[in-house]
């Protein structure tokens, strides 16, 4: 019988999981099956418990459902608690109820890909996250044990910022975490700024191109066709930019370890993926 697995999201038609997945067992000699399921916004424990049921051996997680996926584990990692979401699950006893694993590799995607790919380290460097969603709560724990000199967090709700910053200072195990008013980000400059939004695939955010330090690597977790408005803005502003292909396939690959015990090698993917795009 072969393996199978899925990839849970609203909408879910753009999601690039499957041939990913597809490309990391055909590269290990393993067999499996994966696909892509919609499920209706509200109903995810209803699915994601029909395919656990109907012999599905594990599950990535994508918006809007990480919290719904971690709330509805009976098991965790570390890094999902300090999320408190879930990209990952594993469903190790079949249909033992009691054995539903959540784990979050997102944050070891997102660190994976800026020391491996492109090379950046992110010891003693001032990182700016932008955005206070459930895509800067799978990160922020990973970039803080990365020990930068300085961990920021802005979004356009401050109160927002202010309670990640707040929470995961007291989680993490490194340092202290700063929240960020939008409308002061003009007295900071950060050595790397990530976007963790999804809003500025139509709209810029309004940051200051004073945030770029020299040398600067301007991130953007969002993979689409072309530049986004946020690495427009960066380039102009002199920073180096890089989209999230990379943490796309990364932390697919840390998932893949999880259900497998195996690690693909991600180049070849990656180059694959970006291609396709």
């Amino acid at each position: 019988m072969i393996d199978q697995y899925a990839v849970v999201g609203n909408p879910i038609s753009h999601s690039r999981s499957p041939e990913i997945h597809a490309a990391f067992a055909r590269q290990l000699g393993h067999r499996l099956s994966y696909l892509a399921i919609e499920a209706p916004i509200g109903d995810f424990t209803k699915v994601a418990e029909e395919f656990r049921l109907g012999g599905g051996c594990g599950m990535n997680v994508t918006a809007p459902f990480k919290l719904e996926a971690f709330a509805y584990s009976t098991e965790s990692s570390l890094r999902a608690r300090v999320a408190g979401a879930a990209n990952t699950l594993c469903f190790h006893g079949g249909v033992v109820r009691s054995s539903i694993y959540a784990d979050n590799t997102d944050g070891v995607g997102l660190v994976n890909d800026l020391r491996k790919n492109l090379r950046r380290e992110l010891s003693g460097q001032r990182i700016l996250l932008l955005g206070g969603g459930g895509a800067a709560r799978g990160v922020i724990g990973a970039l803080a044990d990365a020990n930068p000199a300085q961990l920021a967090i802005a979004n356009r709700t401050f109160a927002k910022a202010a309670t990640l910053a707040k929470q995961f200072t007291a989680a993490v195990s490194r340092g202290s975490i700063l929240a960020i008013e939008s409308n002061q980000l003009d007295r900071f400059s950060f050595d790397i700024v990530i976007n963790s939004t999804s809003a500025d695939l139509s709209s810029p955010l309004a940051i200051p191109a004073s945030c770029f330090a020299p040398n600067s690597l301007a991130y953007d977790m969002t993979y689409a066709r072309g530049i986004t408005p946020f690495l427009q803005l960066a380039e102009i502003a002199g920073a180096t930019i890089a989209d999230g292909i990379g943490m796309l396939v990364e932390q697919a690959a840390e998932a893949f370890f999880v259900w497998r015990g195996a690690r693909p090698d991600t180049q070849p993917v990656i180059t694959s993926i970006r291609a396709a795009l």
